[in-house]
């Protein structure tokens, strides 16, 4: 089968239901995600079904509808190549989206892919989250974080929960050592002004997988030492 035929199986089975507009957007980013790779190292994953199931529907698992109120402001922390967050803004089109990532030239794939798309309301940003968390205008400032496949849970918290603003969620895909994560992560999420809200286990289509996403409720303001600098969180966790 191609991507859209792969796609709309794969969403099927997982419970989800695409528009043809929907399709063809996906269908339209993994042509480019395909064509860009030849360029540069975006995916090691390039079959039709494995992108759809792996990137695709792994992306939009993070999604449920109690935890993205409409119309929400959302960053996705390290995007690399745009996941999650231009799945989630292909299938809620009305959220705002920043995607922060470290290295330029991914950005410019993500631009290719925000223009052929033609997306609204998604803005690019070239920096660390170490850096970019202690600007007045980003810290703070989204109901949601997300972030897919970037450190372990603890760096991870240091690196997002400082965009959150009090009442808002940061969401971490894991992978098959998420419980270990978890507890390894309790110290940071407490320190950062989070709590775990809820531990969800996912189950892809046609794959053993074993992955799961993490919801971390903020609580309060994040104290203002947070992030350190850039490299000290992942050398020295929280």
């Amino acid at each position: 089968m191609n991507f859209a035929a792969e796609m709309k199986q794969a969403a099927i089975q997982y419970g989800m239901v695409l528009t043809a507009a929907q399709q063809q957007a996906f269908a339209s980013y993994f042509e480019l995600l395909v064509e860009w790779n030849g360029k540069m190292n975006l995916t090691a994953i390039t079959a039709p079904k494995e992108v759809a199931v792996k990137h695709m529907i792994d992306s939009l698992s993070c999604y449920h509808e109690k935890y993205f109120p409409t119309d929400c402001k959302v960053i996705d922390v390290g995007t690399g190549a745009g996941f999650p967050g231009l799945p989630l803004k292909i299938f809620r089109p009305d959220i705002t989206l920043t995607l922060l990532d470290s290295l330029n030239k991914r950005l410019l794939f993500l631009q290719a892919v925000v223009d052929r798309l033609q997306l609204s309301q998604v803005r690019l940003l070239h920096s660390r989250a170490e850096d970019a968390a202690r600007e007045k205008f980003l810290r703070e400032q989204y109901q949601i974080a997300v972030s897919r496949a970037v450190a372990r849970l603890n760096v991870l918290c240091e690196l997002c929960l400082p965009f959150v603003a009090p009442g808002g969620y940061f969401i971490a895909l894991k992978g098959a050592r998420f419980r270990e994560e978890v507890a390894e992560a309790k110290g940071a999420i407490a320190l950062l002004g989070g709590e775990v809200a809820d531990v969800y286990p996912v189950k892809l289509p046609e794959t053993e997988d074993v992955r799961a996403v993490i919801y971390i409720k903020k609580q309060r303001n994040s104290p203002l030492q947070y992030p350190r600098k850039a490299g000290i969180p992942e050398k020295k966790p929280l």
